[in-house]
C-alpha cells in the first residue's frame, strides 16, 4: 500500500511528574506524516511540539515524562505497523537512527566533544548497516558530500569544537540521514544559525527529501521557515491541536485565534516599504492602541569614527601573541537622539564586538567614541563608570545576565543603588515604575529570574537598562531567542520607550525583518567592516553591495507563494579573519550612491 501513512500519533497524552501532582504536556493530539511529506508542527515554547516529537521517539520517557495513553503507529520498513507507545526499548534501540532520524535543535549537545565527526558519523552505519571500518567511511565522506561540507576529508578527523555552527548543524543532518530513514524528525533544526545558513540548511533538508522520499517531521516557531517547508501544518497550543491544515489553508485563511494571532506577529520583510520612519506592529487582542511613527531628531548622540579591536591569538611554548582575530575593522558611524541604527551581519561579522567596544566592555585598539560630547576612549575607570550612566546594554540571553539567587526588585533596583541616584521609598516608587513602564505586573517584584518566562525575564533585562535614563541603549540580539508573539510585543515595548523617553538603540540583530521594522539606519557588517550604511529604506529597497545583495535573498518570506529555491542561493564561504601580526589592512573607503547612502569600496572579500 503506497498511501499509508508513515507515522500516525493518535490522541496522544503525555503526563509529567512534578512535586504538586501531574502536569499534562501533551493532550489528546493526532496527526499523521505520509510518504515524502513535509509536516510543520508550530506553536512556542511549553505549546507540546517537542513532547509530541520525543515521544514518537520514546525519549520522553528519559526527560520525565511518560506516555499516558494514546497510541504511536510506526509504518516499519518491511511493511509492518507497530505500535511504538508500547515497544521494549532494546526494540527502540534499533528503531532509532535506523527508522526514524532526529536532528537536535542545539547541535553542540547533539553531539559527542570528546569524538571525532568521523567516528560518530560512522558508528550508527556500522550498528545498523553491518559495514566494515572503510564501507562506513566511505558512506560518511559521501553523506558531507551531501549537506555541501567543504573540505570533507578533513572534517571527518575534526572534533565538533572545530567546526562553526552551521557545519555542526550538517554535521547533526548528515548523521540523522546516515542509515536514510524513513521518518526524519527536525526539532528547531535552524533556530540557532544565520539567514545565509539557514536558508542553505532548508534547502539541503528539502533536497534531501525529495531525492531520499523521507518523510519529514519539522518542528518549529518560526512562521517564516513554516511558509518555506511545510506542505502540511499542525498548529499546536497549550498541549493542544488547534488547527491543522495544507501550508497555504493555514497561511491564507487561519481559523483559530491562535494562528491568527500568530501570523499577525510574524514582521514579513517588505511591510515597511514607503514608511518614512519605523512603528511598532499592530498585534491582534490589542485593539485600541495608537500606532504612531518614531521620526526622532536630527540631533546627533554618538559619533564612531575608525574603531578598530583585534583579539590577539597566542600560540607556541611561551604562548606569544602569533596573529590577531581582526573583530572590528575601520568602522565609523552616527547615530541621532531617539533614533535606532541596526548593525546587521552574520555571526562572527565583528557586529556583537562593536557594541561592546563602544561601551568599552572591550577594549579596542583604535577609534573615537564621543557620546553627547564625551570623548569615552579617553576616560579612565572614574570617568568610563559615570559615564555609563549614559550608556547600558541588553544582552541577548537574559537568563545568563540575570543574577539568579536574586529577587527581581533588587536586580533593577540595583544600578540606582550603586549610582546612589535613589534611595529607601523613593527606590522602591522608581523601581514600581519601571515594572509598569516594561508592561510587567508589580507582584513580580518579589520573584526570582527561574519563576519568569523568556519573554518576561527580556522585559526585566529591559527595566533594569532603564533605570539610570540611558541617552544609549546597546541592544545585542535582544529578541533573538523569543517565541514570535512575544518578540512582538517586546519589539513594541522598545519602540514606545524610545518615543516617550526620546532613547537611542544601537540594535545588532541578524534578523532581516526585525531591522526592516525598528531601524532608522542600517549598517550591514561583513568580516569586521561596514559594507554599506545608510537609511533603511535605501539600504533595504536599493541594496548595492554583492553581501547585502545575497543577504536580503537568502530571508525566508512568510508567504508559501515566495519560496526560495536552492539555486537562489549560492554564498561565498567566508574567509578568515584572522591575520598574521604586522598585517595591516587597507583603510575602509566609501562611496556615496545616493544622499547618506554609503557603499564600500575597498576589497572586503566579498
Amino acid at each position: 500500500m503506497l498511501d499509508q501513512p508513515i507515522a500516525q500519533i493518535k490522541k496522544l497524552r503525555v503526563e509529567f511528574q512534578t512535586k504538586d501532582g501531574p502536569v499534562v504536556g501533551v493532550e489528546d493530539v493526532s496527526f499523521e506524516v505520509n510518504p515524502g511529506e513535509t509536516v510543520c508542527i508550530v506553536g512556542e515554547s511549553g505549546s507540546g511540539k517537542s513532547v509530541s516529537s520525543l515521544s514518537l521517539m520514546r525519549l520522553v520517557e528519559f526527560g520525565g515524562g511518560e506516555i499516558a495513553g494514546g497510541q504511536l503507529l510506526f509504518d516499519r520498513r518491511d511493511g509492518e505497523e507497530m505500535n511504538l507507545a508500547g515497544a521494549d526499548q532494546d526494540l527502540m534501540k534499533q528503531i532509532r537512527g535506523n527508522e526514524i532520524g532526529m536532528i537536535f535543535q542545539e547541535p553542540m549537545t547533539a553531539l559527542n566533544p570528546v569524538f571525532t565527526v568521523g567516528l560518530q558519523l560512522t558508528e550508527g552505519l556500522r550498528i545498523h548497516k553491518d559495514m566494515n571500518k572503510a564501507q562506513a567511511e566511505d558512506r560518511a565522506l559521501e553523506l558531507l558530500r551531501q549537506v555541501r561540507i567543504p573540505e570533507p576529508e578533513r572534517r571527518l578527523k575534526q572534533y565538533p569544537h572545530e567546526l562553526s555552527g552551521g557545519m555542526r548543524q550538517r554535521v547533526v543532518i548528515a548523521m540523522a540521514m546516515a542509515c536514510e530513514p524513513r521518518l526524519l524528525i527536525a526539532d528547531e533544526p535552524t533556530t540557532a544559525l544565520d539567514v545565509t545558513i539557514q536558508a542553505e540548511i532548508l534547502a539541503l533538508m528539502d533536497r534531501l527529501k525529495r531525492e531520499t522520499g523521507t518523510a519529514v517531521m519539522f518542528i518549529t516557531h518560526d512562521m517564516a521557515v513554516v511558509a518555506q517547508m511545510a506542505d502540511r501544518v499542525v498548529v499546536m497550543f497549550r498541549g493542544n491541536k488547534v488547527e491543522e491544515g495544507t501550508v497555504k489553508e493555514i497561511f491564507e485563511n487561519p481559523q483559530h485565534d491562535y494562528t491568527k494571532a500568530l501570523l499577525a506577529a510574524v514582521p514579513k520583510l517588505g511591510e515597511m516599504q514607503g514608511k518614512a520612519a519605523p512603528e511598532p506592529m499592530k498585534l491582534l487582542g490589542e485593539e485600541g492602541q495608537t500606532i504612531a511613527p518614531i521620526p526622532g531628531t536630527n540631533e546627533v548622540l554618538l559619533t564612531v569614527k575608525n574603531l578598530t579591536t583585534r583579539f590577539a591569538v597566542k600560540g607556541g611554548l611561551l604562548r606569544r601573541t602569533i596573529s590577531n582575530v581582526h573583530a572590528v575593522e575601520d568602522v565609523s558611524f552616527t547615530l541621532n537622539r531617539g533614533q535606532t541604527l541596526s548593525l546587521v551581519g552574520e555571526s562572527g561579522c565583528g557586529k556583537s564586538s562593536a557594541g561592546r567596544s563602544i561601551l568599552r566592555l572591550v577594549e579596542p585598539m583604535a577609534g573615537e567614541v564621543d557620546l553627547d560630547g564625551v570623548d569615552i576612549m579617553k576616560l579612565d575607570q572614574a570617568g568610563l563608570r559615570k559615564a555609563r550612566l549614559d550608556m547600558q546594554m541588553i544582552f541577548q540571553d537574559p537568563f545568563a545576565s540575570l543574577n539568579p539567587q536574586m529577587q527581581l526588585v533588587d536586580q533593577v533596583a540595583e544600578p540606582m543603588r550603586n549610582y546612589g541616584v535613589a534611595s529607601g521609598s523613593e527606590l522602591q516608587d522608581r523601581v514600581a515604575q519601571l515594572f509598569d513602564k516594561v508592561q510587567l505586573p508589580r507582584s513580580f517584584m518579589r520573584r526570582f529570574p527561574h519563576e519568569m518566562s523568556g519573554g518576561q525575564r527580556q522585559r526585566i533585562a529591559i527595566a533594569r537598562a532603564l533605570a539610570l535614563n540611558p541617552k544609549l541603549i546597546i541592544a545585542d540580539e535582544a529578541v533573538s531567542a523569543l517565541d514570535v508573539s512575544v518578540q512582538a510585543q517586546v519589539l513594541n515595548l522598545m519602540m514606545e520607550l524610545q518615543s516617550e523617553l526620546s532613547l537611542s538603540y544601537l540594535f545588532i540583530s541578524h534578523d532581516m525583518a526585525v531591522v526592516e521594522r525598528v531601524s532608522h539606519h542600517v549598517g550591514v557588517m561583513y568580516l569586521g567592516r561596514i559594507v554599506e550604511l545608510g537609511p533603511r529604506a535605501r539600504v533595504f529597497e536599493n541594496p548595492q553591495h554583492a553581501y547585502t545583495q545575497a543577504l536580503m535573498k537568502a530571508v525566508p518570506i512568510a508567504d508559501p507563494n515566495k519560496r526560495k529555491s536552492e539555486k537562489d542561493l549560492n554564498f561565498k564561504p567566508i574567509p578568515s579573519p584572522i591575520h598574521p601580526i604586522g598585517y595591516e589592512p587597507e583603510p575602509s573607503e566609501y562611496n556615496e550612491v545616493e544622499p547618506g547612502h554609503f557603499v564600500l569600496t575597498t576589497d572586503s572579500g566579498y
